[in-house]
């Protein structure tokens, strides 16, 4: 798939054209969700705790724990 260089098809490009100010978007597998929360763990905790769906289940039931012990005022 040896090609000559053309100069018709040469970049046009100009030096005046800044690429560094130009937002990076990530793509692909492994890339943060848009809104998205990233909470690091403590490697103890992280031994207990292997993903984040038992993280949340584990804080679920301590939010249902706390609302049912603790008296409502209103």
């Amino acid at each position: 798939m040896n090609q000559k260089f053309n100069s018709e098809d040469e970049d046009e490009l100009r030096d005046e054209y800044d690429f560094t100010r130009l937002p990076v978007v990530a793509r692909g597998r492994g890339r943060k969700q848009p809104n998205s929360l990233t909470i690091e763990l403590e490697s103890d905790v992280a031994e207990i705790f292997p993903d984040s769906a038992s993280v949340n289940e584990a804080l679920r039931f301590l939010i249902r724990i706390t609302k049912s012990s603790t008296p409502q005022t209103q």
